[in-house]
């Protein structure tokens, strides 16, 4: 026997939650080129796969194919499959009948039926065990599949979207991923690029995210200064946007330049780092607050030589106070040139 999923049961996608088609594809050439196979994509009904590492916003894009796709207008339903464990993931997907096991007090629908006539994203795909791959096989085959302890074939209609930030092929030959699924799934794919090789998406972002969560902690954090976007340039983002995301969330709690450029200091080795000893235990703090004072000196010194060592107006790009930048040139042992500074 075979019903539908019931109607009743809806999880809807805001769009206006969502950042401006403008800053989730930028300005790089990699994700202006991404930009153009898009409407294809949403075209189509056919099960895509989004590939990139963690924090590349594999999510967004999901939600972003989806309000431009023909079931827009139906659910979004998203599952993070490395957030639940195992044991829970398959009755959190396909739901369970009233007496399934103990504890199933009453039937309870899953993710799947909840997103139906919509679309479905599974993200982190790879990290579902072998057993749950093949009833999700059987769903991506034929649009059924059974709730726990049921006896009846539930059909859905529904558009798939997976994501992982590991190359499934290498899940395969260890065995941990099923072949026939990959190629399931593998109708359409895509590949985010990293934040480092787009680095010049990284000023625009920042603002958003600025914007966004200022408004969000009702915060008075000034606007973030030209030298602080450079130092962003500069950092290599291991975590991706949502490492950038983090950061921004932190300035606009603190207020405070100067911490957020000790963060970014604890994670680049640049040649502005102090040396390490060869011999002997490395005082944390100590090595930290030493690369803080001399990252703190290049970017006064940069700041000066942008404004011809005017002090007046480096102060003024720093936002500190005249008198503080003049302390800490003599700090940062920061000589003019020989021509006359204000």
């Amino acid at each position: 026997m075979v019903r539908t999923a019931p109607q009743g049961v809806t999880l809807t996608l805001r769009t206006d939650d969502l950042p401006p088609e403008e800053l989730i594809f930028g300005r790089s050439a990699a994700m202006q080129e991404f930009r153009q196979r898009i409407p294809k994509f949403a075209a189509t009904n056919v099960p895509l796969l989004i590939q990139g590492a963690s924090g590349t916003g594999k999510g967004v894009l999901a939600r972003y194919i989806h309000s431009r796709s023909s079931v827009a207008a139906g659910p979004f339903v998203s599952v993070n499959c490395a957030a639940i464990p195992c044991t829970l993931l398959e009755s959190e997907l396909f739901g369970y009948e009233k007496g399934a096991f103990t504890g199933a007090y009453a039937s309870k629908p899953g993710r799947v039926e909840m997103a139906h006539t919509g679309t479905l994203f599974l993200d982190g795909i790879d990290e579902i065990d072998l057993p749950l791959q093949a009833k999700l096989l059987q769903l991506l085959q034929d649009a059924q599949f059974s709730r726990i302890g049921g006896r009846e074939d539930i059909t859905v209609q529904i558009r798939v979207i997976c994501a992982t930030s590991r190359p499934l092929e290498h899940e395969i030959a260890v065995g941990r991923f099923r072949a026939d699924l990959y190629y399931r799934i593998n109708v359409a794919t895509v590949e985010l690029p990293t934040l480092r090789s787009r680095i010049e998406d990284v000023p625009q972002l920042a603002r958003y995210f600025y914007e966004r969560l200022r408004k969000r902690y009702k915060s008075s954090a000034a606007p973030i200064s030209p030298l602080l976007l450079k130092l962003f340039e500069q950092h290599t983002w291991p975590g991706n946007i949502r490492e950038l995301e983090n950061l921004m969330e932190r300035y606009v709690i603190l207020g405070s330049e100067e911490a957020i450029s000790e963060e970014l200091v604890s994670w680049e080795r640049t040649p502005i780092a102090p040396e390490l000893p060869t011999n002997g235990p490395i005082q944390l703090k100590k090595v930290t607050r030493k690369a803080v004072r001399e990252l703190e000196g290049w970017i006064i010194l940069s700041a000066l030589e942008a404004n011809r060592w005017n002090r007046k107006r480096a102060a003024r790009d720093l936002r500190i106070s005249y008198r503080s930048l003049l302390y800490k040139i003599r700090q940062a042992g920061l000589n003019p040139p020989h021509a006359r500074i204000a």
